[in-house]
């Protein structure tokens, strides 16, 4: 991987979108309210001594099938209609390549979430990520979803930060190649890593990114004292470098520190060059 690469890898769910992917419009197809359905999963997970993550994904499943509503990938698909972002993202991608570039800096984006494979697929910003690390299913033949392909949690989204540093991203099945011995100069640097998450369940990879010489953001929606009382406390705890309202907007704070850190990184990679030529 070359080194004037940069990974931008970002949580989705309340980083890049108002809200749950799924309280959109999944749930509702379902026939639950949010509140309610959230409450069923909390208890059921409770009960079985169960990951969340699956516990959800079993939901879904379960209830699809005793209400015969077809939930299949098409479906997953049209609702991410119903998505709303945070200002400025649906240009963030594409501006802030742009100014990579002028800096000589290849910016790659990702997608590291709890939130569903098949949805985020079906959104407008799909195009702009490089991979997407998300929660799917396993499909039999007549589309039906009948078992967790892949369940992406709060401590096994670590491994995607390791995946993208490695270059190891194509084949999910392959947990050897992952944890190989690669030689530092093959992989990605840490400093060439950011990550934009919203909360408790994004601690393992801003606190990694932080203890490596990385960068990591707690964002928080514009409207909600909670969720800026959690960033700031993700701060304060050294959890996270920088927190900032999830504004991707031109000129926005978060936009600002982005910039400052590229333009930062762009002179260390002239002086790497200097250095070793």
């Amino acid at each position: 991987m070359k080194k004037n690469t940069v990974a931008f890898m970002y949580d989705f769910d309340e980083t890049l979108s108002y809200g749950y992917m799924q309280d959109h419009a999944l749930i509702p197809l379902l026939g639950y309210n949010v509140s309610e359905f959230w409450a069923e999963v909390n208890q059921y997970g409770r009960d079985n001594n169960m990951d969340n993550v699956l516990a959800y994904m079993h939901k879904i499943v379960q209830v699809a099938n005793e209400k015969k509503i077809k939930i299949d990938k098409k479906v997953m698909f049209n609702l991410a209609k119903g998505i709303h972002y945070f200002d400025g993202v649906l240009e963030w991608f594409d501006r802030i390549n742009e100014f990579g570039k002028q800096l000589n800096l290849n910016i790659e984006h990702y997608i590291i979430s709890s939130g569903m494979k098949e949805i985020i697929e079906g959104t407008e910003i799909y195009s702009k990520f490089k991979n997407i690390f998300a929660c799917s299913y396993v499909y039999d033949k007549e589309g039906n979803p009948i078992w967790p392909c892949q369940a992406v949690n709060y401590t096994n989204k670590t491994q995607y930060l390791f995946r993208i540093r490695k270059n190891q991203m194509d084949d999910l099945n392959n947990t050897v190649g992952v944890n190989e011995l690669i030689e530092e100069e093959e992989k990605l640097p840490y400093k060439n890593m950011f990550y934009f998450g919203d909360g408790m369940t994004d601690i393992p990879c801003m606190k990694l990114l932080k203890q490596k010489g990385g960068n990591s953001f707690a964002v928080y929606s514009p409207i909600s004292q909670k969720a800026k009382n959690t960033a700031i406390k993700l701060y304060k705890d050294k959890r996270v470098n920088y927190f900032a309202p999830a504004d991707y907007t031109e000129n926005s704070k978060l936009d600002k520190i982005v910039k400052s850190l590229l333009i930062k990184l762009s002179e260390d990679f002239k002086i790497a060059n200097e250095v070793n030529n």
